[in-house]
């Protein structure tokens, strides 16, 4: 499946801006409504504090 999912980001987007890996995660941080919080993935890939997580799933 990742195989597939590159080659196809190659042929659509050219090899020049294509991702160059795909991570596949099962937990998801979401907020209560069911979105998906890019903020936290992207501070999780950088390497940054998380930040305020009071509207995350299943915190209270």
């Amino acid at each position: 499946m990742e195989r597939e999912l590159l080659a196809f980001g190659r042929r659509k987007l050219g090899p020049a801006v294509a991702p160059r890996e795909i991570a596949f995660d099962q937990n998801l941080p979401k907020t209560r409504s069911g979105k998906v919080m890019r903020r936290l993935l992207r501070a999780r890939e950088l390497g940054l504090p998380a930040g305020d997580l009071s509207t995350l799933e299943g915190s209270t």
